[in-house]
């Protein structure tokens, strides 16, 4: 795994769920069995935003060479993505609003870039 490759993939990720939240927060997540008020939906839009935010700076951070913006952004990832994480983990263990099965594909992909990102942080160059 190469700092290149895994910020590439995150912001990927990122661009997509972001996609979803702004355009059409309410049909994205009724295919994890909740529904959005007025409310929600605007939430979810802001969630959108920020994933915006993080998908351009992971996009555009693919190519910085300076050793302290790397671990800069590299640090951010693995914070937002551990605790994505954890969240992600008691909301399906507890059964938070009905989420259904495919909540433990949120669980997974947290884990995995939180991983990818943890190796940046503690394994990689």
């Amino acid at each position: 795994m190469t700092y290149k490759n895994i910020t590439t993939f995150a912001s990927v990720v990122a661009f997509v769920f972001a996609l979803g939240f702004i355009l059409m927060p309410a049909q994205l997540t009724s295919y994890y069995n909740v529904t959005l008020n007025e409310g929600g939906i605007l939430i979810g839009q802001l969630f959108g935003a920020s994933l915006l935010g993080f998908g351009v700076l992971n996009w555009f951070g693919r190519h910085f060479s300076d050793d302290q913006a790397r671990q800069g952004l590299v640090n951010a990832n693995l914070v937002g993505d551990a605790v994505g994480f954890i969240f992600a983990l008691l909301g399906q263990l507890n059964g938070v609003g009905g989420v259904n099965s495919l909540g433990w594909s949120t669980v997974v992909l947290y884990l995995i870039l939180a991983a990818g990102f943890a190796y940046l942080r503690f394994m990689g160059k």
